[in-house]
């Protein structure tokens, strides 16, 4: 028998931002989380012409309210909400939430002892860099990762925006927000969390950087075992033009490696370690990929211990019908499915319910305004025009002398 999702009934203000505040708040509205963002004041925001969806596409389950920051009303809006929330999202650089009047140790915690406060920066709030604009591949050059990233005698490359707002940003605060739940749970209290890019990302490349110490990491950029310099831990081109991914470290796998090749162990004149022999390597396996075509070398591959697999694209995953599941699976607590299909046969490592519009490939996207009063109306009980109006395009609270007059 399962059980509701873990983060069920909290309640997550998400101010809006870039990927890795929202990809955090996704995470918390996947796990049960209520989740409202409170996004810029638009002219259409809150009326039955809504706005047009942001480019936020991480906003599955979540609703939104746009608010009037710059005034005391819009503010003092929030500051009522705050007692009824269990976590705040703040995306924003060093200093912003403050000048908002929002500050969490001087006014948000105060209103809510038991406030969970996620901060989410780029660079180190107190480094350097801490004023500066920046994105993902900044904070990971700062870090140290994007050095080690990239071919021998090339430029560092940049891997899409994955390792920073990702996995060194949005799951780091995730995490941080869900140690801090814990800690709430034990001791009754709430706290600031601090999440940042440069030390998420750094922190996720600790193997390779403790590595570099040691001869699997300690050549250059591109000429070590796991960083595309070794050749049986690299990808190869088929005869189609398609790829397949060989990772063939340890010795048994080599040796299935070679069998499916059909390459003779004794061919590259050496031990397959020593890297005086890894372009000899290169070359016989480059000339062997090429001579079939990726389905064919699924064939020969396909159930041995090779470690060689097909480099399938996100198109053919889409056509396939991959099913999209939770980031992890949690046998007895799982997290609310991500996509359409039966509630009642669903497996649990595809989480619970009948998931959300569509099949995982698309994002539907939020626009400004959508579903947050009926959020508000839930949360704190409120109608429009009794305790709260639309100015300008945002919502600010009414005061109860204004509403007597009303």
């Amino acid at each position: 028998m399962t059980m509701s999702p873990p983060f069920q009934g909290l309640r997550v203000l998400e101010f809006a931002g870039l990927a890795p505040g929202p990809f955090a708040g996704m995470l918390c509205a996947d796990f049960g989380a209520n989740v409202l963002r409170v996004d810029r004041a638009h002219p259409q925001a809150h009326t039955e012409q809504p706005p047009a969806r942001t480019p936020d596409q991480l906003t599955r389950r979540k609703s939104s309210i746009c608010v009037n920051t710059k005034t005391q009303a819009g503010l003092e809006l929030i500051k009522i909400m705050i007692p009824t929330v269990d976590i705040v999202i703040d995306p924003f650089r060093p200093g912003v939430l403050e000048k908002m009047g929002l500050g969490p140790e001087e006014v948000l915690m105060r209103l809510n002892p038991r406030l969970i406060v996620a901060r989410m920066t780029g660079f180190r709030r107190d480094g350097k860099y801490k004023d500066m604009a920046g994105h993902d591949i900044n904070y990971i050059a700062v870090s140290g990762v994007l050095s080690m990233l990239g071919r021998s005698h090339e430029k560092p490359y940049p891997p899409g925006n994955i390792v920073g707002d990702f996995a060194g940003g949005g799951a780091v605060c995730f995490l941080g927000i869900a140690l801090a739940l814990v800690h709430r749970e034990r001791h009754g209290y709430g706290q600031i969390v601090e999440a940042n890019m440069v030390d998420g990302s750094a922190f996720m490349a600790t193997m390779p950087r403790l590595a570099t110490k040691y001869p699997v990491w300690s050549g250059p950029r591109g000429t070590n075992q796991l960083d595309g310099g070794c050749p049986y831990y690299d990808t190869y081109e088929t005869k189609d033009g398609k790829y397949m991914a060989v990772g063939a470290l340890e010795p048994q796998f080599y040796a299935a490696l070679l069998k499916g090749l059909e390459i003779d162990a004794g061919s590259f004149g050496g031990n397959r370690l020593d890297k005086s022999t890894w372009k000899k390597q290169e070359e016989l396996f480059t000339a062997k990929f090429k001579s079939k075509t990726r389905a064919e070398w699924e064939g020969v591959f396909d159930g041995t211990d090779a470690c060689c697999t097909p480099v399938l694209t996100q198109g053919e995953l889409e056509g396939a019908g991959f099913d999209h599941r939770p980031i992890v699976t949690l046998k007895a607590t799982p997290s609310l499915a991500m996509a359409e299909g039966d509630p009642e046969d669903r497996p649990v490592r595809e989480g619970q319910g009948i998931g959300v519009q569509g099949d995982g490939w698309e994002s539907k996207g939020l626009s400004p305004s959508d579903g947050g009063e009926e959020i508000l109306a839930i949360w704190m009980g409120w109608q429009k025009g009794r305790h709260y109006q639309v100015k300008d395009g945002g919502l600010e609270f009414i005061e109860r002398s204004s509403r007597s007059k009303l």
